[in-house]
């Protein structure tokens, strides 16, 4: 199924036609914001557009269509097939993943459980509709600093949010698990808490991870690979977005039972990346590989590659 096909079927049928023309350049689509009474606002490879009720993009606001509640749940039962309890656990987790693994954020009025945990979402009043796409090759340039004498390094990729990390990482998982010019393929586990990475669907990966990768979906990152070295043996542990104290604490437990680590993180320089990391350095070095990303001129590219002793590689 093509993306304009894939991304069309979240609307209801009187709506379809309405995306015809902004869905013409789907592979360039970022983000679709929809709220209650907001305009639709649309992100074409960083600019933000809007669209009116005929259908047209548009710069100006005003010019908008602008959403009614009414709208707003109809979309919101059609990705849910009309049946709102079959997602709650996915919606009580402040999003959903449908076929072609496009991720939808909501937000609205929650509501809580006895002990003050989010129970569900009720009156769901904004969606983020993030587009996935993916850059097979985006790993390219940066597979060979990632291997050294056949041995897959623990890598940090570091990177402000928008600058594709994700994206990256998401390529690197397939390299390594199908083999590459610099090793033969290893047996890779995901943890995707959010569904960003393998962009799973009922289970199912809806991007290209490799043939070699075991995806453990909707997980939180610590349970998530602890249970993965119990159950799957994989020779590569990938994870999206560490930095707490027990993000850190599962990672050396990782590396202590022999598995290799890809990671991303936040940030934007090495003393980002101690800021994160310094309740560990008792631990030693965790990562071999620090690739920094960033964004120029609308354009993701590494910025620099420093190794575990802080020496600049490239």
């Amino acid at each position: 199924m093509e993306k304009k096909d894939e991304i069309i079927r979240i609307f209801p049928d009187y709506m379809k036609s309405m995306w015809e023309k902004a869905l013409q350049h789907a592979e360039k689509l970022q983000e679709i914001r929809l709220g209650t009474r907001q305009p639709v606002r649309i992100k074409f490879a960083g600019r933000e557009r809007f669209l009116t009720k005929e259908g047209e993009i548009c710069t100006l606001p005003e010019q908008a269509w602008y959403l009614t509640e009414k709208e707003i749940d109809e979309i919101i039962k059609n990705i849910c097939r009309y049946s709102l309890y079959a997602f709650e656990n996915e919606i009580r987790q402040g999003y959903l993943t449908v076929s072609g693994g496009h991720r939808i954020g909501m937000a609205g009025q929650v509501v809580l459980d006895e002990r003050g945990c989010i129970r569900n979402m009720s009156h769901i009043r904004f969606l983020n509709i993030r587009i996935s796409h993916e850059v097979l090759g985006a790993a390219e340039k940066v597979m060979p600093y990632v291997y050294e004498d056949g041995r897959v390094l623990n890598t940090l990729l570091v990177s402000p949010p928008g600058c594709g990390k994700t994206t990256l990482l998401r390529d690197m998982i397939r390299q390594l698990s199908n083999g590459n010019a610099y090793g033969e393929g290893r047996q890779v586990a995901v943890v995707d808490e959010r569904s960003e990475i393998a962009g799973s669907f009922m289970g199912t990966p809806q991007n290209d991870v490799g043939i070699r990768t075991d995806v453990l979906d909707g997980c939180p990152k610590v349970q998530g690979m602890m249970l993965l070295m119990r159950s799957m043996s994989p020779s590569v542990v990938a994870v999206d977005e560490i930095g707490s104290y027990e993000d850190l604490r599962a990672v050396y437990q990782i590396l202590q039972c022999g598995s290799s680590v890809v990671a991303t993180m936040h940030g934007c320089t090495m003393e980002d990346v101690q800021r994160h990391m310094h309740v560990n350095e008792e631990k030693g070095v965790l990562f071999d590989r620090f690739i920094f990303l960033e964004k120029k001129q609308g354009v993701c590219r590494v910025r620099e590659i420093i190794d575990g002793r802080k020496k600049e590689v490239i």
